[in-house]
């Protein structure tokens, strides 16, 4: 029996195990949509904007582990999907992304809604395909399902002429692994290399365990958390990295790099080895590889993509494979050699926690205008630190990184490689279809949030109860701070002030909207919107205007060369002060 190519799209779907696909649909998927019409495997999120729809699905992939799937349209359907694609490339998250193109003897003829959708999305994805034979269409699937979960990561493109969705074929899912020459993955490191690692660490007298967003993707947690506490070391996460190793447990520093705290930016700086996995060095972490290297380390550098190792700084011990069974035979040499953490770590500790007694994160909590920071750690003391948090891009993200202590892997979505605005509400839209019984929170700010805002139709239609919290200062805050320290304050487009009402536009979309201006009401508002559990609440936080995001690291500088909170710098003032009094004392002293 043969069926349409259509039907081999969904049928092939439906043997992946997809739940949801996120589209939209046109002219050249309908033949796709109307087999989708017709089955009851998986369910079809429509949203109103491409660009949501792969952003969605990669919250879901975030969320769940599993592959997201998006479908859209030929030419202006496949080009806005094109942000999301790139988004998702950036992180390294798995995707699926079938367009549609014009029939293949229109194709190369400047057709109605034609667009070069291999060429176009080719420097952004990790692989893509044309598919001009329907007797490949269920092979190419299955190739595409692989590639995008294997390895390191990434969304595989699928374009996909509408005359192949039309012709007929017989069909057969392949149940084996595909085999693709050019493609094989290394998953177990070297063991020489390994056991290299380990003798460096245990010898290490200044460790430093620097991990990122690749520990989350390859479900290394259990395997990084015992290995720290083997080493008794100090641990530092990437922005991507956050949750993999429990935000509030002592041996976590905090956040490394541009707006990372002041304990983990120095240890990185000031350690003797540092072992890094699943990280890129990348420029928001170490802007300057000479600055960084300036202080003399030995580097072991674990990832699943050769390409990452060794890109931006010199490696001292390279190993290549998954992430989780690279740390599994790590801890497992660790104790079949009975090492233990070199006594001088005890007088390296004793250094992290002076410079962590300085309290780089410290804020005025009893102000009665709102600063962001409070809505934060209050929402975080309010859910335990156990909700899952979505957000946007600027200091509205920094916030949520720094004040949010995450527990475990998969609770912290944003974009952290592209830094792409509008992705808080279609992300957090994805990871409560993923996790339905988690409280899902959206951390955003007055521009992201407008970037695609008509997703509250989506959460409208399909019932997704997810809570926003607006931090509106009226500005595009991360470009406020920057010019306000390199530009001498002149704020070029980044004051905003024509706003909507939030509070209207999302009863327009008939959701829950509150508008919270004092300090004392932020909790309040906050355990009431936990308390809806079936409707999306949208939280419109009149926050401080001028608030800055602090430590932070400008271009061209060393992690030791931050910018510190006002606080920070009365101290240092002050103990100058008291330094030259005291030599002025003891000079004032000598007969």
């Amino acid at each position: 029996m043969q069926i349409s190519g259509a039907h081999i799209i969904v049928q092939s779907l439906k043997a992946e195990g997809v739940e949801y696909v996120f589209g939209y649909p046109g002219g050249s998927v309908l033949e796709i949509y109307d087999a989708i019409f017709q089955q009851k495997a998986f369910r079809h999120i429509l949203v109103r904007h491409e660009q949501a729809a792969v952003h969605a699905a990669d919250a879901y992939a975030r969320a769940s582990g599993k592959v997201g799937v998006v479908l859209v349209t030929s030419g202006p359907g496949a080009t806005n999907a094109v942000t999301g694609i790139a988004t998702a490339n950036s992180d390294s998250i798995p995707l699926v992304i079938i367009s549609g193109q014009v029939g293949t003897t229109a194709v190369g003829t400047d057709a109605f809604q034609e667009v070069d959708t291999v060429g176009v999305t080719r420097p952004c994805v990790k692989h893509n395909f044309l598919v001009t034979d329907v007797g490949k269409l269920a092979e190419t699937i299955k190739k595409a399902f692989y590639i995008a979960a294997s390895g390191r990561p990434g969304p595989v493109v699928i374009d996909i002429p509408k005359d192949v969705t039309q012709a007929l074929s017989k069909f057969s899912y392949p149940q084996e692994t595909p085999f693709i020459r050019s493609y094989q993955p290394v998953v177990q490191g070297h063991i020489g290399q390994i056991k290299k690692a380990v003798q460096m660490l245990s010898a290490a007298k200044r460790p430093v365990v620097y991990f990122g967003g690749g520990v989350v993707l390859g479900n290394a947690s259990n395997e990084l958390t015992e290995l720290v506490r083997l080493m008794q070391s100090p641990t530092v996460a990437t922005l991507m990295g956050l949750g993999a190793y429990p935000c509030d447990d002592r041996q976590f520093l905090g956040m490394v790099g541009m707006h990372g705290s002041y304990e983990a930016n120095l240890a990185m700086q000031n350690a003797d080895v540092v072992l890094a996995v699943g990280a890129r060095f990348d420029d928001r972490v170490v802007s300057v590889p000479e600055k960084f290297l300036a202080t003399a380390k030995k580097i072991i550098h674990i990832d699943v993509d050769p390409s990452s190792i060794a890109k931006r700084v010199k490696v001292d011990v390279p190993i290549v494979g998954d992430v989780k069974a690279v740390l599994g035979a790590i801890v497992a040499q660790w104790k079949e050699q009975k090492h233990t953490a070199n006594p001088a770590v005890e007088k390296w500790w004793k250094q992290v926690e002076e410079w962590r007694s300085q309290n780089c994160l410290w804020f005025d909590e009893t102000s009665e205008i709102i600063k962001p920071q409070f809505v934060v750690q209050t929402l975080a003391k309010l859910t335990n630190n156990q909700a899952v948090v979505t957000s946007d891009v600027g200091q509205h993200q920094m916030f949520a990184a720094q004040y949010y202590p995450f527990t475990r892997p998969r609770q912290w979505l944003n974009s952290g490689g592209l830094g792409t605005m509008g992705v808080g509400l279609p992300y957090a839209m994805g990871a409560k279809l993923a996790l339905p019984k988690e409280d899902v929170f959206c951390i955003t700010g007055e521009g992201s949030i407008q970037m695609n805002i008509q997703e509250l139709g989506t959460c409208y239609q399909y019932r997704i109860p997810v809570k926003i919290l607006n931090l509106n200062n009226g500005y595009l805050g991360m470009v406020r701070q920057w010019q306000e320290f390199y530009y001498a304050d002149r704020y070029s487009e980044s004051y905003m002030d024509a706003l909507p009402d939030f509070v209207k536009l999302a009863e327009a979309y008939h959701h829950v909207g509150m508008r919270i201006e004092k300090s004392s009401d932020v909790e309040g508002a906050i355990k009431e919107a936990i308390a809806i559990k079936d409707k999306l609440v949208f939280m419109d936080f009149i926050i401080d205007r001028k608030e800055t995001v602090f430590p932070m690291v400008g271009n061209g500088k060393g992690l030791d060369e931050m910018l510190l909170p006002p606080h920070m710098r009365k101290k240092a003032a002050d103990a100058a002060v008291h330094s030259v009094t005291d030599r002025n004392y003891d000079k004032r002293s000598v007969p």
